[in-house]
Order: C-alpha cells, then sequence, then structure tokens
C-alpha cells in the first residue's frame, strides 16, 4: 500500500531539509544545515527530532492487552501501567511485516510504527477483533517528537515531569500524551508522544530551553551506529526476527519473548531458536568513502562476484564515516572483502553476533540418543 504522509509543520523551521523525495523520511526534516553538528547534539547533549511522520494508533477495551498477546510475537497480558515494549507482527512463516512500539497508559494502548506500514498493521488488528473487548483505530491526531542526549534531563521543567521515566517506562506529560524512555539509538533516547496539534508548541519550548533541532539524518546515522534494524530497510520479504536482533523479552531490549503461547508465525521462533541457526544475520559495514557513487538499499552485498547479502540503510555517521547495517549469510567470515554495489565494503567484526552456542532442542536431542 502507498502511502502519502503530509508534510510536518517543522518543515517550516528555518534551514531545514526535508527528506528526498519518495524516501521514507520525505514528510519530515532530514537535515538544518549542519548534519555532523546534529548527530553529535543528540550524541553529546541533547537534539530534538521531528519523528511526526510516524503512524500512530490506538487500542481500548478490556482486553486489549490480552488480545493484543495473542496474536504477536511479545509477552504484554501483563503489561502493567505507563510500560511500553517493541512488539512484532509476523506471518504465518515467522517472517516480520512489522514492527512497532505498544504503550500501555490509562487503559489504552498506544502504538507507533512506520507510515508506510501502519494501514496495514491497522487493517489486521481490527480483521483479528472478532469478538474480543478491543478497539483498534487510527489515531492521526498524535505525533511523535524525539529527544536524543546526555543532557535531557536539564529538559525536565520544560517537559512538565518530575522526573525521567526508566527504559521502556512512560511518564504523562502536561496537555494530552506522554514521554517514552528507550533504550536506542543512544542510551539517553526519548519519545515524546502528543497531540499533532500541539507539535510546534512543543518544538518551540524545548528548542528555546536548549534542545538543538536535528533531522532524521542524525537519527539514522545514531541507529545504524546502534545496530538497531529498521523495518523495510534493513528487512525484506525474508527476514525472520534471529536475523534482525530482535530476540529476547522486554527486559533484554527485544521484540520476541521466547516463553509465551502460540502466534502467528511462532513455529518458525521455536523450530530456529531451539533447533537451527538463521540463514543470516545482521551486521555493520564500513564502507570505502572514496567512491564516487554510493550502493542504495536492497543492493546485493557481493564477496567474489557471489552473493552473500543485502545492504540496507547506507549513512554518514560524524566519527565513523560511511557506513551501513546488512543482512550477510551467516557463513561469510568477518574479514571477508565485500563489494556493495560500486562500493568496497568491510563487515565490522564487533558487530557480528556469536553463533556458537548449542541450542536447547539440540542439546536435549542429543541427550535423548545418548551422546
Amino acid at each position: 500500500m502507498s502511502v502519502v504522509v503530509a508534510p510536518s509543520p517543522i518543515l517550516s523551521v528555518p534551514g531545514a531539509v526535508a527528506g528526498a523525495s519518495g524516501s521514507a523520511d520525505a514528510a519530515v526534516a532530514w537535515h538544518y544545515g549542519d548534519p555532523f553538528g546534529e548527530q553529535r547534539a543528540a550524541a553529546q547533549r541533547v537534539a530534538i527530532i521531528d519523528r511526526s511522520h510516524r503512524f500512530v494508533l490506538s487500542i481500548t477495551g478490556a482486553e486489549r492487552l490480552t488480545w493484543l498477546h495473542t496474536i504477536s510475537s511479545q509477552h504484554i497480558a501483563n503489561l502493567g501501567d505507563r510500560q511500553s515494549a517493541e512488539n512484532l507482527d509476523l506471518d504465518l512463516q515467522g517472517r516480520v511485516l512489522n514492527h512497532f512500539v505498544l504503550t500501555e497508559l490509562d487503559g489504552t494502548v498506544w502504538i507507533d510504527t512506520e507510515a508506510e506500514r501502519g494501514p496495514d498493521l491497522l487493517a489486521f488488528l481490527t480483521k483479528m477483533v472478532f469478538w474480543a473487548d478491543a478497539k483498534p483505530q487510527e489515531a492521526a491526531d498524535h505525533a511523535v517528537l524525539s529527544l536524543l542526549g546526555p543532557e535531557v534531563a536539564g529538559l525536565i521543567g520544560t517537559l512538565g515531569v518530575t522526573e525521567l521515566p526508566g527504559d521502556y517506562a512512560v511518564v504523562p506529560v502536561p496537555g494530552g500524551g506522554f514521554l517514552r524512555r528507550m533504550p536506542w539509538p543512544t542510551a539517553d533516547s526519548f519519545d515524546l508522544v502528543i497531540p499533532r496539534a500541539e507539535l510546534s508548541v512543543w518544538w518551540t519550548r524545548l528548542t528555546e530551553a536548549g534542545a538543538a533541532p536535528a533531522g532524521m539524518w542524525a537519527f539514522e546515522a545514531l541507529r545504524v551506529a546502534a545496530l538497531r534494524p529498521r523495518v523495510g530497510q534493513d528487512t525484506d520479504e525474508r527476514t525472520i526476527p534471529h536475523e534482525a536482533r530482535w530476540i529476547g523479552g522486554i527486559a533484554e531490549h527485544g521484540a520476541v519473548h521466547l516463553d509465551k503461547g502460540c502466534y502467528r508465525g511462532q513455529e518458525t521462533v521455536a523450530r530456529v531458536h531451539n533447533l537451527g541457526k538463521p540463514p543470516r544475520h545482521l551486521v555493520l559495514l564500513h564502507l570505502d568513502g572514496s567512491a564516487d557513487d554510493r550502493p542504495a538499499i536492497g543492493d546485493d552485498l557481493t564477496a567474489g562476484g557471489r552473493a552473500v547479502g543485502r545492504l540496507g540503510t547506507v549513512i554518514d555517521h560524524y566519527e565513523l564515516g560511511p557506513i551501513a547495517l546488512a543482512l550477510i549469510k551467516r557463513t561469510v567470515p568477518a574479514d571477508t572483502a565485500l563489494t556493495a554495489g560500486p562500493t568496497a565494503a568491510a563487515i565490522d567484526p564487533d558487530s557480528v553476533p556469536a553463533d556458537d552456542a548449542p541450542q536447547a532442542g539440540r542439546l536435549a536431542v542429543d541427550r535423548l540418543r545418548g551422546r
């Protein structure tokens, strides 16, 4: 489904440069004239990023959590008030369709996800209600801003809260909405989910209090460096959660809980976790910055002329230079010379996940066979 997102009012801020036409971030600012300075502010001080193009929906009803628990990958049946989690919508084969963040607050579940995928996610949720007391609906009147950096604490008074929440926890903010802490893309990352009508008011209030305007370039560069995938860019139609580092419950900053009941795609999740290995894994690439042409999302990664992976987000980082995320065949050694489109690429060895632990299922089978 092609989704057209209206340009954000924050694009009228002096210096704002919109994301590339046709890109996932075309409706918001890509930068404000100083891309690397904006990244430094987000990593070292405090920056505010307009992410109002995210699709927001809400779910009300007494069974909202127990119902959503049965059709998604995360363990949320008993999620407490003012708590959040990452979650996945999988197909029957366990392939990732949607990644979303959800928050339980005062009898409502709030969900935000990628604009391009939001309508399909809402359609799926609506179709799955049946007789449950749950009512999913679009919340187009709400929008997302993000605050990044160790000096967010200095904005407590401006935010109207008495303290900052812990990871995946939220606190309400004056005028409606909430402040949610996320463990990525930096150690000090917060999302403001607020009434869309107050978007410009909050932007002005926070920038006047010292938050530096930063574009999605800053958010994306820090996200890539943190090895956090973005669905649709760093995933393809074959991606399973194990490949994209989404395995693990809330405490592990994951989106798939391995100790819960049946849900669509669970069989694949359990089989790979207990008996197999994912065919690919997500790694960080360092790209040759001297190349005239840059590779693009979805380009093949090749080794010796043989395709061994898929390129994801490509970005310039203020310290690391040109970097990218990629799904690489698990058997490819970290020191393999790669080519991404027209560009030489190297795997960051520190990004290669440990893959030598035996699975619980295999150990159990071996015990039964007397090995």
